[in-house]
C-alpha cells in the first residue's frame, strides 16, 4: 500500500499504541497533520511548543509511555528546548518530532533553517533525521524504542518538509517491546546479605516507573525488615506516604531531619535514584555509606561516588523479584528503632502547621499558606495528581500534600519553570477521572499559563493553586542569604490572575485572608471545568524552615 512518509509516521505511532501527541502545527510537517486527521490518535493544540513539551512529558511520567511533541523548525525548536533539556536531565522518555527545511534548502540559511543534531546532541539520547522516506516507519519506531529503554530520555527526530510528501510502499512498523532487565539469584543473595548486615539500612527510591504498585509492595517489605524508605526530590510518589517505613523525601526544601537520617544511613539501596547533587545536598551526605545502585542505566549517570553493587533492573523486576524473599532474611539483628525514628521525623515534618511570622515587627500580609495547604491537604486525599514547576512556592505542596497512589506526581526535577500548567493540563487528559492539581508561583504560572486555553480546546479540568508573591521568590531568598539588603532583578507585576480564568470561562477565586481560603477552595473544587485559586501572600514569607524538626 503506497502512503506517504508523514501518513507512515502516524501509522507507526498508532501501532505503537500513542494515545494524543502534542503539537504547535507548523508548515514543515504538514503531511503528518494531514495523516493525524483520521488517527484515532487524539492531537492536542497547543499555544507555545514549551507547552507541548511538557505536556507530552507528564503524559510519559504518568504512563510510563514515551510522551510525544510535534513542533516546526527554528524557532518552534528552540521553544521546545526545555522539555527535551527536562526530560534529559529527569530521565523521562520524551519524542520531539521537528519539521525541518526541505533537504535542497539544507546549508543556504533557509527560511527557520538550523542544524538539529548541532542543538539537540548535548542534550538528547538520540538524534535522527529521516532522510528516507522508505525508512520513516523503523526510524520512527527507533526513536520510541531508544527513549524508553536502559535509562529514559529525549529523542529528537527531524522531518524534512520535501521527504514527508514522497510516496512509500514499507509497512507500518511495531515497535519492538523494551527489554527489561532482572536482577539474578547472585544479585538478590548479595543484596540480602548486605541489608541483613546493615545497622542502619536505608532505601532511596526515584525516578520513573513506579506505575503499578511495585513501590507499595516494596514499602511494605521495608517496613517487616525494619529499613526506612526515602525518595528523591519530586520522585516521591513512588511509595504511598504511610506507614513505618515512609521517612521522607530528600532535595531542595528537604527538612534538615530527614536530610541527617540519610545521611546517618551505613547502607543506602538506591532504587531508580542516584547520588545526585540534589539527593545528596551539594555532594556532601551519604558518601561514606556502602551504596547499592538498582536502576536501567549502565553506566549509572548522574550517580556520584562508591558503588558496591550494581544491579540492573526496573523498580517492577526488581520489586518483583525482592517480595519473594522473606523479610526475616533481610532483618538481621535489627529492632525497629532505626525505622521507627525516621518515621516519627517525617511523620512531625508533614504535620500540618501555620507559618513562621515574617522578619522584623510588621503583621504579615496575605495567606497563611501553611493553612492553606493543609486544608488542601485534606480536601484533596491523597488521591490526586500534583504538578509542579519550579520555586519557592512549590515547598508547602512538597511537605503538607499527602500522595496515596502511584503516578500521581509531575515535577521539573532540572528545575524548569513553567511546567505546572501544561503538566496539568494533560494529567487531566490522560486522568480524566482523577483531580489534577498544578501547584505553582505567579512566575511559574505566567511561563505557559496561555495553556489554559488547550484545557478548554480539549475538555481538561485542572485546577491551578496560583501563589502570588510579585517577586521571584527562590532569587530573593538566595539574595536575602548572600546579597542581604541589596534586592535586584526580581520584582514582577501580575494581573489578576481569578478574572484571567474567568475570562476564558472558567472558575477564577481571588484569596487575600487565610480565613478566606477555605471557602474559596471548595467552590473551585465543586466547579465544572476549570477552575484557579489565585492565592496572595506577603512578598516577605519564606518556605518552611528546614530545621525545625529535631532529627
Amino acid at each position: 500500500m503506497s502512503r506517504s512518509a508523514g501518513h507512515l509516521i502516524v501509522n507507526t505511532l498508532e501501532n505503537a499504541g500513542i494515545e494524543r501527541i502534542y503539537a504547535v502545527p507548523g508548515e514543515s510537517y504538514l503531511d503528518v497533520l494531514d495523516g493525524l486527521y483520521d488517527s484515532p490518535i487524539e492531537t492536542v493544540v497547543c499555544r507555545q511548543e514549551g507547552g507541548a513539551g511538557f505536556m507530552a512529558l507528564s503524559e510519559s511520567r504518568l504512563t510510563g509511555r514515551p510522551g510525544i511533541a510535534m513542533v516546526t523548525r527554528g524557532p518552534g525548536a528552540a521553544n521546545a528546548m526545555i522539555s527535551v533539556h527536562t526530560a534529559y536531565q529527569d530521565a523521562t522518555a520524551l519524542v520531539l518530532f521537528v519539521g525541518l527545511v526541505p533537504i535542497a534548502d539544507r546549508a543556504r540559511e533557509s527560511f527557520q533553517e538550523f542544524s538539529l543534531p548541532e542543538w539537540f546532541s548535548s542534550t538528547a539520547k538520540k538524534v535522527i533525521i529521516v532522510d528516507d522516506e522508505h525508512r520513516a516507519g523503523d526510524l520512527t519506531a527507533d526513536a520510541l524504542r531508544i527513549a524508553a529503554s536502559g535509562r529514559p530520555g529525549p529523542v529528537v527526530v527531524g522531518l524534512p518538509e520535501d521527504v514527508l510528501v514522497r510516496l512509500t510502499d514499507s509497512p507500518a512498523t511495531t515497535p519492538a517491546p523494551i527489554a527489561e532487565p532482572h536482577p539474578s539469584a547472585i544479585d538478590l543473595e548479595s543484596l540480602s546479605v548486605r541489608l541483613a548486615a546493615a545497622q542502619k539500612p536505608a532505601f532511596v527510591l526515584g525516578g520513573d516507573g513506579w506505575h503499578e504498585g511495585h513501590g507499595r509492595a516494596l514499602l511494605d517489605l521495608a517496613a517487616s525488615a525494619g529499613i526506612p524508605v526515602f525518595c528523591d526530590w519530586r520522585a516521591y510518589d513512588a511509595v504511598p506516604h504511610t506507614g513505618p517505613a515512609w521517612a521522607g523525601w530528600l532535595g531542595y526544601g528537604r527538612t534538615e531531619a530527614v536530610a541527617a537520617g540519610y545521611g546517618d544511613a551505613d547502607l543506602l539501596v538506591f532504587v531508580g535514584a542516584t547520588r545526585s547533587d540534589v539527593a545528596s545536598d551539594g555532594y556532601t551526605r551519604g558518601f561514606d555509606a556502602e551504596t547499592v545502585v538498582v536502576g536501567l542505566d549502565p553506566e549509572a549517570t548522574q550517580h556520584a561516588g562508591r558503588i558496591d553493587q550494581q544491579i540492573l533492573a526496573s523498580p517492577r523486576s526488581f520489586v518483583t523479584a525482592l517480595t519473594s524473599i522473606d523479610a526475616s532474611d533481610l532483618r538481621g539483628e535489627r529492632n525497629d528503632a532505626w525505622m521507627q525514628s525516621r518515621s516519627d521525623v517525617q511523620s512531625q515534618v508533614a504535620e500540618h502547621r501555620p507559618d513562621a511570622e515574617v522578619a522584623g515587627a510588621r503583621p504579615r500580609t496575605g495567606v497563611d499558606l501553611g493553612v492553606a495547604f493543609g486544608i488542601l491537604d485534606d480536601r484533596l486525599g491523597g488521591s490526586a495528581v500534583l504538578t509542579y514547576g519550579a520555586g519557592n512556592a512549590t515547598i508547602w505542596g512538597h511537605r503538607f500534600i499527602r500522595h496515596l497512589e502511584p503516578a500521581s506526581l509531575v515535577g521539573a526535577r532540572n528545575g524548569a519553570m513553567g511546567l505546572a500548567v501544561p503538566g496539568a493540563v494533560a494529567a487531566s487528559l490522560v486522568f480524566p477521572e482523577r483531580r489534577a492539581v498544578a501547584i505553582c508561583g505567579d512566575g511559574d504560572f505566567l511561563m505557559n499559563g496561555q495553556e489554559l486555553a488547550t484545557a478548554f480546546a480539549h475538555g481538561a479540568k485542572p485546577l491551578i493553586i496560583v501563589v502570588d508573591n510579585g517577586v521571584y521568590g527562590t532569587i530573593v531568598q538566595h539574595q536575602v542569604n548572600h546579597y542581604p539588603g541589596r534586592p535586584s532583578g526580581t520584582r514582577m507585576v501580575n494581573p489578576d490572575f481569578a478574572v484571567w480564568m474567568s475570562s476564558f470561562g472558567g472558575h477564577g477565586e481571588r484569596v487575600e485572608r487565610t480565613e478566606d481560603f477555605e471557602a474559596a477552595l471548595d467552590r473551585a473544587l465543586a466547579a465544572d471545568g476549570p477552575a484557579l485559586v489565585h492565592v496572595l501572600i506577603d512578598p516577605e514569607l519564606m518556605p518552611p524552615a528546614v530545621d525545625e524538626i529535631a532529627a
